[in-house]
């Protein structure tokens, strides 16, 4: 049984995880408020430079050589800013994947505790019933830890493609940009 003491004590606990994760929450959108301001800023005055250049302009070969020089920088700047995007969506990701691991490990620990206890105070001739209890308790835990970890290995693959993906756009902007 639960005391009153542990009951207040897991629902502090519980409000302090989800003030915790609301901080994190905020502190990403922060971020990523300012990666657009600055890439809206960047965008502004590159904008600026680029309808200078082009005013400036004296023939149409003249205006195609800038237009290919502009294009390169472009994919390489599109590539960044997504970069960046994910890089904060994945590092506020994983403080939440923190955090639940944390409390799950916790409940893990808690139901072990409460099974144990029961184990204790169970009526003579009912080993068998709890050491199954316990066996589906170490199942569960264990089909867990794997789902936790192909998880883990999808987030590495995906972010590895991401990263080649990235990589071959901004290549690829590399022969267009010297074709034309």
């Amino acid at each position: 049984m639960l005391t009153p003491e542990q009951i207040m004590a897991s629902h502090k606990a519980n409000v302090e995880t989800l003030f915790g994760l609301t901080s994190k929450a905020f502190e990403g959108v922060e971020k990523l408020v300012e990666l657009n301001v600055s890439a809206a800023k960047a965008a502004l005055n590159e904008s600026a430079n680029q309808t200078q250049a082009a005013l400036s302009v004296k023939d149409a070969q003249e205006l195609l050589a800038l237009q290919a020089s502009l294009f390169q920088p472009l994919a390489e700047k599109a590539a960044a800013y997504s970069r960046h995007l994910y890089d904060i969506a994945s590092g506020t990701g994983a403080e939440f994947g923190k955090a639940m691991e944390g409390q799950t490990a916790e409940a893990q620990k808690k139901f072990a505790d409460l099974i144990d206890s029961a184990a204790k105070n169970a009526p003579a001739g009912s080993e068998t019933a709890v050491a199954m209890m316990k066996s589906a308790v170490a199942a569960a835990n264990n089909a867990f830890e794997s789902v936790q970890k192909a998880v883990k290995q999808a987030s590495d693959v995906a972010e590895a493609n991401f990263n080649a993906a990235a990589a071959t756009a901004v290549n690829a902007s590399k022969p267009t940009a010297k074709k034309r």
